[in-house]
């Protein structure tokens, strides 16, 4: 196998340093300079450098940070094909646990989508910070570690290229020369500002409701994932391994943390996840915290020699499981582009990145939002003309759910998406 280089460096050269002394600055050359060390940047850098396409990585947070961040757990089948096939596959099929479907849950009653049955496909439970422990020590074992804790990161020239990209790490200042750039910093990073306000169009939308979350020491209650509507609000039951389970509930945004007492935490679980004859088991809570949900998306996914990638062009609401498996969409779908135009001169997937990424992404948005609408408690619930039938549209949601379970043509749809759109083919 290939071990590709960090980046050529050159010699140091004087810059103007920021007290406008003369400073120095080293020099380093690489075809794809990729900012964020995440799961998209991460596994964009390990498929290039697979293909023999020489990156550096830059990531803003430490690396110990990246590992242990806690955020999604549910890969569609696509994923884990493109993530074994690029050779990330062991940990995953002996740690990961496969899903073949998931209930639905309204009026006290729990109905199963058998994705198996209705599709033939499944989903595996395993972490997001799984994934990116097994990018990590993948480019450990190859060499190429990502830059971490880097800061002050600056982008110049993305519009035509080469673009640069400036940096400091250790207190030492760095500029990156590169062909292109590819901007998987996240929701909050520098790339997507980097595109000028006229070059791009970003839609939102803030939901009135977050999701509390906690990570529990108990044995799963359940063998595949809950989904539950109640009068009270929405809950979720999954989990991460045989020992440690993850629920959800349904909360005001911005209510405190410090309300919630694990007491208090486990009772409305119970309520809103309960069912005859089955138990909510109860166990040692060692994480909680309450997680705002939005929708986002910024169009086009690329200015120039500019690409985003994952959370840096769109968000989804954690309902339809959606975000991590856009990310590595985004990145499998960019990998093909440059391999492309690095073996043949063919611009043709570069120029089809963001169109087609961008009808992907909108059509996981629909059905990221048709879960979340179908399953939440929504504050504007009230019959503006008949305020005296508060639960209209609660009842809208019941009937919604009871078509839905009674029609398998309508399970085969829910069954199709949730585990996955088909990813392009990529070469290996």
């Amino acid at each position: 196998m290939m071990v590709v280089p960090l980046g050529n460096i050159n010699p140091v050269k004087p810059v103007n340093g920021k007290d406008g002394n003369v400073a120095t600055r080293t020099s380093i050359s690489t075809q794809i300079a990729i900012i964020g060390g995440g799961p998209a940047g991460l596994l964009l850098s390990h498929l290039l450098r697979r293909s023999g396409i020489e990156n550096v990585v830059l990531e803003l947070r430490d690396r110990e940070y990246t590992i242990e961040r806690v955020r999604a757990g549910v890969l569609e089948q696509d994923a884990v094909n493109l993530l074994t096939d690029a050779g990330l596959g062991d940990r995953l099929h002996h740690e990961g646990q496969r899903h073949d479907g998931i209930y639905l849950q309204y009026n006290g009653s729990r109905h199963h989508v058998s994705f198996r049955e209705l599709v033939g496909r499944s989903v595996w439970v395993y972490g997001q910070q799984e994934v990116v422990r097994d990018l990590i020590d993948a480019h450990d074992e190859a060499g190429t570690p990502a830059r971490y804790s880097v800061s002050d990161i600056e982008l110049d020239n993305v519009a035509d290229g080469p673009a640069t990209v400036r940096f400091t790490q250790d207190g030492e200042e760095f500029e990156l020369t590169a062909d292109f750039v590819a901007g998987a910093d996240g929701a909050h990073g520098v790339c997507r500002p980097s595109i000028p306000a006229a070059e791009k169009t970003t839609y939102q939308r803030e939901y009135p409701f977050g999701w509390l979350g906690i990570l529990a020491h108990v044995q799963p209650s359940t063998d595949e994932l809950i989904y539950a509507l109640h009068e009270r609000g929405f809950a979720m039951h999954s989990m991460r391994s045989d020992t440690v389970s993850r629920l959800y509930l349904q909360v005001d945004p911005h209510d405190d943390i410090t309300n919630w007492s694990d007491d208090r935490i486990w009772d409305e679980l119970d309520l809103r996840l309960g069912t005859m004859g089955w138990t909510l088991e109860r166990g040692e809570i060692f994480d909680k915290s309450i997680t705002p949900m939005r929708s986002f998306v910024s169009d086009p996914m690329r200015f120039g020699n500019l690409f985003l990638v994952g959370d840096s062009a769109h968000i989804v609401p954690p309902t339809g499981a959606k975000g991590l498996n856009l990310a590595i969409a985004d990145a499998s779908y960019l990998h093909d582009g440059m391999v492309a135009w690095y073996r043949n001169g063919d611009a043709s997937g570069l120029d089809e990145y963001s169109p087609r990424s961008v009808k992907r992404v909108w059509q996981i948005q629909h059905f990221s939002a048709w879960m979340t609408r179908m399953l939440h408690r929504f504050e504007d619930s009230t019959d503006a003309e008949n305020p005296e039938n508060p639960d209209y549209d609660y009842q809208v949601q019941l009937g919604q759910l009871s078509q839905l379970c009674e029609s398998p043509r309508g399970m085969s749809h829910l069954a199709e998406i949730y585990t996955g759109l088909p990813f392009l083919s990529h070469p290996h």
